[in-house]
């Protein structure tokens, strides 16, 4: 079966196996482990104290804290990553065997932080720097300046790009055969048909 908190895809094993160890906790203290978590997802610091008072109640180990800790902050990242609603998260959490309590509680804490959680995933995606400018040039050297006898070109390419956080332009310069370099040309064309394609 898929999920659409798993982007369409089947729910991972451990999580299924997670979601008993998360029915084990009272829906309450579920709704206060998701705030929890999700301020360290946010980058606020988890309060370990409080989590360990939280699962008490339920004669959690480390290892369960762990697992619930590990569970929820999937659960919530790859729910805003696919931009799923509350709604159906709560849907598909219930069809995985979490109680409806239980939902209730994390897909309120979900929807109130769904926004923050998509910018704070937005902000540490992979960020590439932005091309400035390419230059190449062909050069052709003798093997020996009696025989004339030339090897095979060389390209070389010079690629400035600003990198993303500092905003400082770096400098790269690639040598590379000439039919190296008709490989990396017939790839890119490869590459900007299927970008093309998609758009």
């Amino acid at each position: 079966m898929r999920f659409r908190f798993c982007g369409d895809l089947d729910c991972p094993d451990w999580v299924l196996a997670e979601i008993s160890t998360l029915a084990k906790l009272s829906s309450v203290k579920m709704k206060l482990l998701c705030v929890q978590v999700l301020k360290d997802i946010l980058e606020d610091g988890i309060d370990y104290d409080k989590v360990e008072k939280f699962t008490s109640d339920a004669k959690f180990e480390i290892g369960d804290i762990k697992a619930s800790i590990a569970v929820l902050s999937f659960i919530l990242t790859s729910a805003a990553k696919h931009d799923v609603d509350s709604e159906s998260l709560s849907s598909e959490l219930q069809q995985l065997g979490l109680p409806k309590e239980h939902t209730t509680g994390l897909c309120k804490s979900y929807e109130d932080k769904h926004t923050a959680l998509q910018d704070k995933l937005r902000e540490s995606s992979l960020r590439l720097g932005r091309l400035e400018s390419v230059s190449w040039r062909v050069d052709q050297t003798l093997s020996s300046s009696e025989l004339k006898e030339v090897n095979e070109p060389t390209v070389q390419l010079r690629l400035q790009a600003q990198e993303p956080e500092s905003g400082c332009t770096e400098t790269t310069v690639v040598s590379i055969t000439a039919d190296k370099f008709r490989v990396l040309l017939t790839e890119l064309k490869q590459a900007q048909a299927m970008m093309s394609a998609l758009q």
